[in-house]
């Protein structure tokens, strides 16, 4: 109901556009210890931004002053942070006829206090599909899978304080990387998803302190879980808030334990948004073959036609999910239970959430985390989805927050020791009003 059909496809065209970079600097000759890092400034010192990146090594960083620039920027050198002074002021403009904003293909790399918009593809993708030669490589071929011990995750990233608009797929894409964060960054207009966290096992990623709206969809995980932190965003004023899915467009199938909790999933039926490429529209949260996924103190209200749906992605039914906490209200029904019959699912609970209504009727009483129990399927008829509007019409972001100018380099991203530990046991239902200073919609 809810698996993408773009992501591998897209993948390929966003790596062939970008072209033939170099193999990232994991693999080139170190260099000498008593080289200090720089700082390197555009327009200063280089004309563009991938002039600067291009010349810079590790642990160097890439400091830009207000402007437009119109290029994509390919970063393959590893422990390079690339830096906005201005985050409203520094636009990386895709002018809608470039595939990608920002491409990074190296690992440790920071991409911090800026804007992309109007790529045709994405705003900001990572990823680690890159072969030893440093040539892209797509991912599936509508016949088989990449086999994922050929292209190791990539190891270490950081999106920080970046806003994403008005992008024909994704803002923020993080697809076959490991040991990252996604902080702190705003999206909307994505015609695909806002922000999406794609095949990674074991991925040591936290996403937090985000907030996407007016895209067709929120939020997105496919075939990525193990570590996985979902916690204290608003995915608010979408076609549907968030999705958690196995694809068996991608590796790691099916998509196994993500944690996502703490997030406002509200008024998720915004019309004057890109369509969802399956129709859906009014969902608040939609498990599509999910496994052994916890969704947890949740504030998911106002969703005209659902709270959370749980449903079979083809033969993957979802199992062994856990809903706990969360608080449901205002919603066209709080949970449907809509696993089909090929792909019934199995040990999916329910404990202390405030629900109203459900599908089928009775539904954490049915299922409780105790002693989960066998659940006939809900009837879920969800309205029609209203027409939606280009990527490029969908309006610009308000203004957001500002890290200010750097001193001195910046202390690269070290990989997985970076990434901060999740205390699931301090985070509560969060109020409406979670990030809404830095968000255009309400309800």
């Amino acid at each position: 109901m809810f698996a993408r059909e773009l992501s591998a496809a897209a993948l390929l065209a966003a790596l062939v556009l970008v072209g033939c970079a170099p193999t990232p600097s994991a693999d080139k000759p170190a260099e000498t210890a008593s080289v200090a890092p720089r700082m390197l400034s555009v327009p200063a010192d280089f004309p563009t931004i991938s002039a600067a990146v291009d010349a810079a090594s590790e642990g160097d960083t890439v400091v830009v002053e207000s402007g437009v620039y119109r290029e994509t920027v390919a970063i393959d050198t590893a422990g390079v942070t690339l830096r906005g002074k201005s985050r409203d002021g520094v636009v990386i403009d895709g002018e809608v006829l470039r595939g990608n904003g920002i491409v990074v293909s190296a690992p440790r790399v920071t991409v911090q206090n800026l804007t992309v918009r109007n790529a045709t593809q994405n705003g900001v993708l990572v990823t680690g599909m890159r072969d030893d030669d440093g040539a892209p490589v797509g991912g599936h071929d509508g016949y088989r899978a990449i086999d994922p011990e050929d292209f190791p995750l990539l190891d270490g990233f950081r999106v920080d304080h970046v806003t994403a608009s008005n992008n024909g797929l994704y803002g923020i894409y993080a697809f076959n990387a490991s040991n990252g964060v996604i902080t702190d960054s705003y999206a909307s207009g994505g015609a695909d998803s806002g922000i999406y966290v794609g095949q990674c096992d074991r991925c040591n990623i936290v996403v937090s302190g985000n907030v996407a709206e007016r895209n067709a969809v929120g939020f997105e995980i496919a075939n990525a879980g193990g570590d996985l932190f979902v916690v204290g965003n608003r995915f608010a004023g979408n076609r549907v808030g968030a999705t958690i899915a196995s694809d068996y467009q991608e590796a790691y199938v099916p998509q196994t334990a993500a944690t996502f909790a703490g997030n406002v999933v509200a008024a998720n039926g915004q019309a004057d948004t890109p369509e969802q490429a399956e129709g859906a529209f009014g969902i608040g949260v939609g498990i599509a073959g999910g496994v052994d996924n916890l969704v947890a103190a949740n504030l998911v209200e106002a969703n005209p036609a659902a709270g959370v749906v749980l449903a079979s992605a083809e033969d993957i039914g979802p199992e062994g999910n856990r809903l706990t906490g969360n608080v449901f209200a205002g919603n066209g029904t709080d949970a449907v239970f809509a696993a089909s019959s090929r792909a019934p699912g199995e040990g999916n609970c329910w404990e202390g959430n405030v629900l109203a209504t459900t599908e089928p009727a009775g539904l954490q009483e049915l299922s409780p985390c105790g002693s989960p129990g066998a659940v006939t399927p809900g009837v879920f008829a969800p309205p029609a989805a209203p027409s939606g509007i280009p990527f490029t019409d969908v309006v610009a972001p308000p203004a957001q927050p500002d890290l200010g100018g750097l001193d001195a380099a910046a202390k690269p991203w070290a990989g997985a020791s970076d990434v901060p530990v999740v205390d699931l046991a301090a985070i509560t239902v969060p109020d409406a009003s979670l990030l809404a200073e830095w968000a255009a919609i309400r309800w």
